[in-house]
């Protein structure tokens, strides 16, 4: 009897122990910052239905961000969205010059009141499931420092109604690192771990957005689909790969380049590939693409039979923006003595401005579908054959985009250019 009182308390030691150890793994993945969103009651904003209007500025801002941010014969991935939300959210913050040059940047003639309301529209009208799921978070996080920082409520109210941003006050320590690494890590299901690799002691904020994709063919490919294939990388070398075959039903050809669209389960996204012709390099395809170009040629796509034919392959990019966005009109909210963020914090110790645009993505495609996760960091800085019609092979390097089907715009683009 005393042994089996001795090894009852033992066992119930053991599970204290475990359970014990598993609180304090959860707590170490629980955000430690103050919220500051406390009191801050989100309103629920009519929105604005995407038009002519919004569906040409977001295309147009997709291509030109696409250019510019593309890393010559290397594999490169973005996420317009990602990006878009990020700044729409900073951009509640600026005034003056500043905001009028992100204002024209990110919604062309759209002024950032009416692009809010659209963002609102479509980011909330985008279709998510079991067999496709589009996952969207927001975060907004201050240094903990009242005398250096003082942060306009109006400016927290307006992203928590449109983009559902949560606020954080935080100590700008180590511990805050972990905490906005952690938070990344869960909302990109753990497909990018982090943004932030240490503090500096002149940043006072953080604007941060993170998006995952994850969807299953509509048709997932069988065995008999992948066979080992050739891929010409970039530099002319021949790689040996898994190629995936299919039969497609949209064929596009724009006139420069040809491809294909396939769909992911219940035809609410789908992967739309473009393989520049024989004679265009892909950087010479690449200059050639306009907002307009890109939804048309997905639109006109013919309803034919395509051999289609893509190799597996997945990699992580990282990319700053900085000086992409500054060619692209927007220079003076990265300028420390310019910047105009009057309307998102005050500080009587220097001016705040835009540090850097940091952009993280992975993707991941093979016989079942595909993932894929992007965050954007906005970090906020104080100054001190016969049987078929065509054949589309993927055997070098191409462009690829993820798209919603309603629209027709572009939730992902990038370019395989090499794959090991």
């Amino acid at each position: 009897m005393l042994n089996k009182k001795r090894m009852l308390s033992a066992a119930l030691g053991l599970m204290l122990i475990i359970a014990m150890a598993f609180n304090l793994a959860g707590c170490s993945i629980e955000v430690q910052a103050a919220d500051l969103m406390d009191g801050v009651e989100a309103k629920t904003p009519t929105g604005r239905q995407p038009d002519e209007a919004f569906t040409a500025s977001y295309a147009d801002f997709s291509m030109e961000l696409f250019k510019k941010t593309i890393t010559e014969g290397k594999n490169s991935l973005i996420s317009p969205l990602s990006v878009m939300l990020a700044l729409a959210m900073t951009a509640n913050g600026a005034d003056t010059q500043t905001k009028a040059e992100m204002e024209t940047l990110l919604g062309g003639g759209i002024s950032l009141e009416n692009l809010n309301e659209y963002l609102y529209y479509y980011v909330n009208s985008l279709p998510s499931d079991k067999k496709y799921k589009l996952g969207i978070a927001n975060s907004i996080w201050f240094r903990d420092d009242e005398d250096t920082l003082a942060v306009e409520v109006d400016f927290l109210q307006i992203n928590a109604d449109y983009y559902n941003a949560s606020a954080y006050k935080s100590p700008f320590d180590a511990q805050t690192v972990k905490d906005i690494n952690n938070w990344v890590k869960d909302k990109t299901d753990g497909m990018i771990d982090s943004i932030v690799d240490r503090i500096d002691a002149d940043t006072v904020m953080y604007l941060i957005n993170a998006l995952v994709f994850d969807a299953e063919w509509a048709t997932i490919y069988e065995k008999n689909n992948i066979t080992d294939g050739t891929f010409t990388a970039y530099d002319g070398k021949k790689r040996t790969v898994e190629m995936m075959s299919s039969v497609e039903e949209r064929y596009i050809d724009d006139g420069k380049a040809t491809g294909f669209i396939k769909y992911y389960k219940d035809g609410k996204y789908a992967f739309v590939a473009l393989l520049p012709n024989v004679d265009i390099t892909l950087d010479e395809y690449i200059d050639t693409l306009t907002g307009e170009g890109f939804v048309t040629a997905v639109k006109n796509a013919e309803k034919v039979s395509v051999e289609a034919k893509t190799p597996k392959f997945n990699y992580a990019y990282t990319v700053t923006m900085n000086d992409a966005l500054k060619a692209l009109g927007m220079p003076t909210a990265f300028n420390s003595g310019t910047a105009d963020f009057s309307k998102l914090a005050s500080s009587p110790y220097g001016n705040i401005y835009i540090g850097e645009v940091l952009h993280k993505t992975f993707i991941s495609v093979d016989e079942r579908g595909t993932k894929a996760g992007a965050v954007t960091k906005v970090e906020m800085k104080l100054k001190s054959c016969p049987m078929y019609d065509y054949t589309v092979t993927l055997d070098r390097p191409f462009v690829y985009a993820i798209i919603d089907t309603s629209t027709n715009l572009p939730v992902f683009m990038g370019t395989v250019t090499d794959i090991e």
